[in-house]
């Protein structure tokens, strides 16, 4: 029994930081509406407010960190967005300790730690394929999703366990603390020098970046599917916690246990994402999360018919389980098909795709306020089968094995038609490098 190769110590502090930071984010998220309305006397619209808050950087600041990851040292911008989280999070301490917090200073604080959230989570992925070789990546990948699916399942509950036993300031002070660790592990990183980019208008470097993922015949079903899936994942969201205590019987416990199901899904996926990209073509990995995530709808959409907690339990595990394999395949193959100077901005376009979340929350709204939440899970379930036929239609599925990693002199990618021909005979794309794929670079041999 081969023993797997271990991942360097450099991206192992990485991996250590994203935790951290990953954490801290988690903890303070769950802190701040809990101190809205206990510390703070606030009403639900005003907390409505806080969360929006909370979610604008996303769409404010994905592309502008986007292009700094591709024009400066991404380790530096992610220690500095972390410094910045820290210090918005100290600032809610000293505040609350001088009786000074209100609402409007919260929300201020608290979108300048999201900010801080935005640009780690743009810069880290781009920031991987530097510090570990091609075969390495989707270990890697999983690593750092793995940390992010601990933090996204304790982090919440940690927080309000911190507000709850001590008080607001321990919970901020603790997330402070968590973010501070990990601007000193990402100091500890060597991050090897990239060719300097050109000086541009943003909208140049915008512009190409957009033009890479749209025009690319992997990534743009890709994205297209991942906008579908948050659209139909925030609508089936939206109207459950309603929909499970009215049909299912379900009390605040009951729910709480329901949703864990889906962190619970997230860590196993994520422990066991390498061995199955080991033994499954990395195509038909990218195509699972998708598939998964259809089963998952259809699942819930039964309890329409049969109202067990257990089946609703099962359709947040595979809700879990399966796209947590669609993160880290698509990432690895984002990382592999992109040249490292478009990497900030494409992780960002990626990260835009969250702008779907809003979409699928209105759609709840409206399909349940005319209709029934029961309408919203029946369309829940169509809008996941639409993602899952996107990406089985598309040349994705079709990869035997993970591409081999591009440059910055393999820019272009060859017309989409080119790659649907090869589409229409699989077996012509499986075993195809990357470089004959979807660059113009070829083999070793010179021909593609």
């Amino acid at each position: 029994m081969s023993i797997p190769p271990r991942l360097p110590e450099t991206f192992n502090r990485l991996a250590w930081s994203n935790l951290a930071a990953q954490s801290a984010e988690q903890i303070a998220l769950a802190a701040a509406p809990i101190v809205a309305v206990l510390t703070l006397g606030v009403a639900e619209g005003q907390t409505g407010l806080l969360q929006t808050a909370l979610t604008l950087p996303f769409v404010l600041f994905a592309i502008p960190a986007g292009l700094l990851a591709d024009r400066i040292s991404r380790r530096s911008l992610m220690a500095g967005a972390e410094a910045l989280r820290a210090a918005a999070l100290a600032a809610i301490v000293l505040l609350l300790a001088l009786g000074a917090l209100n609402l409007p200073l919260l929300a201020l604080l608290g979108f300048a730690a999201v900010c801080g959230t935005v640009v780690y989570s743009v810069a880290a992925p781009a920031l991987v394929p530097s510090l570990v070789s091609s075969d390495l990546l989707p270990a890697a990948n999983a690593r750092i999703e793995l940390a992010r699916t601990i933090a996204f399942a304790s982090g919440p509950a940690l927080g309000g366990a911190l507000v709850g036993w001590w008080g607001a300031s321990p919970a901020f002070g603790f997330a402070a603390a968590l973010s501070a660790t990990a601007v000193v592990l990402l100091s500890g990183i060597y991050e090897p020098a990239r060719t300097p980019a050109p000086r541009r208008h943003p909208f140049q470097d915008i512009r190409e970046g957009t033009a890479f993922v749209f025009h690319h015949p992997l990534l743009r079903p890709v994205f297209i599917t991942q906008f579908i899936f948050n659209t139909g994942w925030f609508l089936q969201i939206a109207v459950f916690v309603p929909y499970a205590v009215r049909h299912l019987g379900l009390n605040a416990v009951g729910v709480g246990t329901v949703l864990t199901m889906y962190g619970v899904g997230m860590v196993i996926g994520a422990l066991f994402a390498t061995r199955v990209m080991k033994r499954i073509a990395f195509g038909t990995v990218v195509g699972l999360g998708p598939v998964t995530g259809f089963v998952a709808a259809v699942v819930m959409a039964l309890t329409v018919l049969v109202p067990s907690p257990w089946l609703a339990a099962l359709s947040f595990f595979l809700l879990g389980v399966g796209p947590i394999l669609w993160v880290i395949s698509t990432t690895t193959l984002r990382q592999s098909v992109t040249p490292p100077r478009l990497l900030g901005r494409v992780s960002a376009i990626n990260i835009m795709s969250y702008g779907a979340r809003p979409v699928g929350s209105a759609l709840g709204a409206i399909v349940g306020g005319l209709w029934s939440a029961e309408a919203c899970l029946y369309l829940a379930a169509a809008v996941f089968g639409v993602q899952a036929l996107v990406i089985w239609l598309s040349p994705a599925v079709a990869l035997d094995r993970q591409p081999d990693m591009v440059g910055d002199e393999a820019g272009a990618v060859l017309a989409a038609p080119s790659l649907r021909a090869k589409r229409s005979n699989p077996e012509s794309v499986r075993g195809d490098s990357l470089d004959c794929l979807v660059a113009r670079a070829p083999r070793n041999d010179g021909v593609c």
